[in-house]
């Protein structure tokens, strides 16, 4: 066994133990129920599902992968003095944290899911809605690791970490609602998709919006996104994307990882 493989399987035995991930996994099984018996209908569940993922998942992604670094820096700085090299260390902790997020959220998002009868369309829906939000656990813990590795003040960094979330999931959309506004008069569906592109929460949200095809109830942006993103091509460059944002922000981590002094 390979030390990154060893590693690996230290941090995922130490993060399952977590109650942490026991909460996250928790958080998604009780609300998935919740939606699944008070709904009525695995479709509008689907729905409300999406929510829930493209806000709870960044955040709670962001913040733990931060401060669990933090709280491992001992750790680290002790591996480092072994024979162990650095870009195996970031494979193997990179993987232990987004390994156990990720089964945790499809464990309690599918068993729901999984004890109830699916058809074909809610089915490719649910698997959309569970590619989504392992993309976004990858990216997010990889942005964790750009900024602990980047910010030594844990306070600070937390507080890096928070805002970038907050900038993502809620003043990002804000600000492209503002900007659609003032730019009314002018063509703007080029530089719409690439501001969809430029953000993965937003990303995220129009490939599972097409995925319930309700994009007609977002009138003319709805239509622009439907005409690029429904087509075959449309779908790999947005799949293209977020495996951008999973392999930029991974490449960034391990850079700065590699140049630390710890």
């Amino acid at each position: 066994m390979s030390a990154a493989s060893r590693i690996v399987k230290y941090e995922v035995s130490d993060v399952i133990r977590s109650r942490w991930l026991l909460g996250y996994t928790g958080f998604f099984l009780l609300a998935t129920e919740g939606l699944l018996r008070f709904g009525g209908d695995p479709a509008r569940a689907l729905v409300d599902l999406t929510n829930v993922v493209l806000l709870v998942i960044p955040l709670v992604t962001i913040v733990f992968g931060t401060m669990y670094l933090y709280s491992a820096r001992e750790f680290i700085e002790l591996l480092l003095a072994q024979p162990v090299g650095r870009p195996q260390l970031f494979a193997g902790l990179y993987l232990g944290l987004t390994l156990p997020l990720s089964g945790g959220f499809v464990a309690g998002v599918g068993i729901p899911f999984a004890a109830r009868p699916l058809n074909g369309a809610n089915g490719g829906t649910l698997l959309a809605l569970l590619a989504v939000g392992v993309a976004l656990t990858f990216a997010f813990t990889g942005l964790a690791f750009v900024i602990a590795l980047r910010c030594d003040d844990r306070v600070k960094g937390l507080g890096i970490a928070i805002a970038a979330w907050a900038v993502m999931a809620i003043v990002y959309d804000a600000l492209v609602l503002v900007l659609a506004t003032m730019f009314a008069n002018y063509p703007l569906e080029r530089p719409m998709l690439a501001l969809m592109v430029a953000n993965p929460i937003d990303l995220g949200r129009i490939v599972l919006l097409l995925r319930f095809d309700i994009s007609a109830l977002m009138g003319y942006t709805g239509a622009v996104f439907k005409q690029f993103f429904g087509t075959g091509s449309g779908m790999a460059v947005a799949a293209a994307a977020l495996l951008g944002w999973i392999a930029v922000p991974a490449l960034l981590g391990a850079r700065t990882f590699r140049r630390k002094d710890f």
